[in-house]
């Protein structure tokens, strides 16, 4: 049988009121604030923290504060790395985010959602004495890979890859996956137009 985390990870309904998955939060919950109250240039201890907090975490990552996330351990980002000012990471699911990755301020990544229709998000005859939530939920993965630019609030929804070199405009809602090697923005986000045509 199935863990709550193995099921969340398989995109399945999942019980986020789960012991296992409630100390995830609890523990990412902890590490986020005592991150977020560490000197800039307190390197070692910020460094210290993130290798705590994240699944994987590479050389040369520099997150600022404020920074949060929901899990933690779902997070694995590569080498050479900039995560701005005040970001949230809903990682549910799986965030990979690849090498030489800008990410600007105010940027969100959701992997978590609900069902659309209300009989499937609500527990009909949920009375609060249950061991589950008043509603269900599931989670997909979102990857970012190499050389991707993230502009400014940009919303990442999920089960959205950004394919290599690819640029997203300021503010854009990405709902769906974008193509590498491209400039993409707007809400919902769409390619507008190609770069790196010689593919380096």
């Amino acid at each position: 049988m199935k863990s709550e985390i193995e099921k969340c990870l398989d995109g399945q309904l999942f019980n986020t009121s789960d012991s296992e998955i409630q100390s995830l939060i609890h523990r990412a919950r902890k590490l986020t604030r005592e991150y977020n109250s560490t000197a800039s240039d307190d390197t070692s201890s910020r460094k210290e923290i993130l290798s705590q907090l994240f699944n994987i975490i590479g050389s040369n990552v520099n997150i600022d504060t404020p920074f949060y996330c929901d899990y933690g351990k779902h997070i694995s980002i590569g080498n050479n790395v900039i995560i701005n000012i005040n970001c949230t990471f809903v990682d549910c699911n799986k965030i990979e985010i690849g090498n030489n990755v800008l990410i600007a301020s105010n940027v969100q990544i959701y992997t978590a959602t609900h069902p659309v229709e209300m009989r499937e998000r609500l527990v009909e005859g949920w009375t609060g004495n249950e061991d589950i939530p008043y509603f269900r939920t599931f989670a997909l993965p979102v990857k970012i890979e190499d050389n991707v630019w993230i502009g400014g609030g940009v919303i990442i929804l999920p089960g959205v890859t950004i394919g290599r070199n690819a640029v997203i405009g300021a503010g854009s809602v990405v709902t769906r996956s974008i193509p590498e090697n491209c400039v993409a923005f707007g809400n919902p986000c769409r390619p507008v137009r190609s770069i790196n045509e010689s593919g380096e």
